[in-house]
């Protein structure tokens, strides 16, 4: 089978061929049938998240199951599956409390390499890590079973892909995270595939006015598309604060942020109204340092937080996503700009990094 390999930062994916070892106990192998182009591959390849190499980028997937080892009781071959890159040991204090994304149970496993130390994708010989233990930029894979949710065989592959990150992520940060009222203001900061979901997930929950910010007027556009009522161009307005207010009177209810970097946590601090949130979604390098006036956090009473995928409990949720795409209440369709082929895989970082796409998908045979 090919994988798409990183061997140092910075440099370009080489498809190469490699071999599978089967899976072990309580482990999975997966053709892969989708695999979205995220930022987050991105901050592996740049050099920006520090990883093993050489590794197989990729986390946002689905596929279909081919083989179970040992004591796999959740999936079975043929089943249909999205992947879920954080672990679910079912038994740590974060696990015991529902708060799955923050677990763990695995915490003494090499990154890179599965549960018990070792590598299954090899390239002459050569062990080869993979991203978040998933890696999904690859024909097959072997997982551990608690990384894949089984869901409906009639949901499309590339929109089944999407589910397992920018939809869960941007659509949980709102509904899971926030739990925003009917009603509220809301301010999304960045309209790329987790930006646009948020949009969606405030929708859903009834919010009022929904502001989109973004320094592209292509995605301002497509911010309407999915639920936008208000958009600011944050690099031709001098004061989108301001702006903020101008359409939220006080200021906003909530905001969040999907980009992550200094100015964009200080615009999603500043524009809250007295008593309002704000939510960081996006994954920033973990060099960014941001600025809040303590201040007015006292004296508005404003709430920061964080949101690590969403604060999605991947089992309960991914299906009701998918229901939600499947009844017409999620569009996934609309985030899905392009498609490619493995072979074409650094074109569409190249094409994401150009803002040209909301989602770029790889599509396997």
């Amino acid at each position: 089978m090919k994988a798409a390999i990183l061997f140092k930062p910075n440099e370009p994916l080489q498809i190469l061929d490699c071999e599978l070892d089967p899976p072990k106990a309580l482990e999975v192998r997966v053709k892969m049938k989708a695999s979205g182009v995220c930022q987050s591959d991105w901050h592996v390849m740049n050099g920006d998240w520090p990883s093993p190499m050489p590794i197989v980028p990729g986390h946002e997937a689905a596929g279909e199951i081919l083989e179970c080892g040992a004591g796999v009781t959740t999936v079975k071959p043929g089943d249909h599956v999205i992947f879920s890159f954080r672990p679910h040991c079912g038994r740590c204090r974060y696990c015991s409390q529902g708060r799955t994304v923050l677990c763990i149970g695995r915490a003494g496993s090499p990154p890179g390499a599965l549960y018990d130390g070792t590598l299954r994708i090899k390239h002459k010989g050569q062990g080869i890590n993979q991203m978040a233990r998933i890696g999904t930029f690859a024909e097959e894979v072997v997982v551990p079973e608690e990384m894949v949710v089984p869901i409906r065989k009639d949901m499309p592959w590339a929109q089944a892909a999407l589910v397992g990150c920018c939809v869960a992520t941007g659509v949980g940060a709102v509904t899971r995270h926030a739990k925003i009222e009917a009603g509220s203001t809301v301010l999304v900061i960045g309209c790329g595939g987790v930006g646009l979901n948020a949009i969606q997930g405030a929708v859903l929950s009834g919010a009022g006015k929904v502001i989109a910010a973004d320094i592209l007027d292509n995605k301002l556009e497509m911010a309407k598309t999915f639920g936008a009522t208000h958009t600011i161009n944050t690099a031709k307005d001098n004061d989108p604060v301001k702006k903020v207010k101008e359409i939220a009177g006080l200021g906003v209810d909530y905001s969040f942020d999907a980009v992550s970097n200094d100015r964009t946590q200080a615009l999603a601090f500043d524009a809250l109204a007295p008593g309002g949130h704000a939510v960081a979604v996006g994954i920033s390098a973990a060099t960014v340092r941001a600025s809040y006036s303590p201040f007015m956090m006292v004296f508005a009473e404003k709430t920061v937080s964080g949101t690590f995928y969403g604060s999605v409990r991947p089992d309960l949720d991914f299906p009701v996503l998918v229901d939600h795409y499947m009844n017409k209440r999620l569009n996934i369709d609309g985030l899905i700009s392009r498609t490619y082929k493995l072979g074409e895989i650094n074109d569409g970082f190249k094409r994401m990094m150009a803002g040209e796409v909301a989602r770029g998908v790889v599509v396997f045979d």
